[in-house]
């Protein structure tokens, strides 16, 4: 399994793909497919057969789940796309915390 070091609501960029140069915020994580779903990218139609929820059936919109390596953070800082990094931070009652942040700007990511 691939460590990934983004999490659920972190905005993202499509770096390649049918999809490149969107961005979106990650609605979902497959941790073990390496996989995630963005918000307004890769719009699949389903058909859809009428049940009793649903009578009136027909096609319905949905997102698809993309590969992880497809995708890039964006950075708050400079809103533009990052790496991220790991760096452990002492708080002031001197307990180490891992914290995210952006390679490209130095600034933590919080989220």
């Amino acid at each position: 399994m691939r460590l990934t070091r983004l999490k659920k609501n972190d905005k993202v960029k499509v770096i390649s793909g049918n999809h490149k140069g969107k961005e979106g915020k990650i609605l979902k994580l497959y941790r073990d497919k390496n996989r995630v779903i963005v918000e307004g990218v890769n719009i699949i139609k389903r058909h859809t057969r009428p049940t009793q929820k649903n009578p009136q059936g027909g096609i319905s919109q949905r997102e698809a789940p993309i590969h992880i390596s497809n995708i890039m953070l964006i950075d708050p800082k400079s809103n533009d796309i990052s790496r991220i990094g790991m760096q452990i931070i002492t708080d002031e009652n001197g307990k180490k915390k891992r914290m995210r942040y952006g390679k490209k700007s130095g600034e933590i990511i919080l989220s």
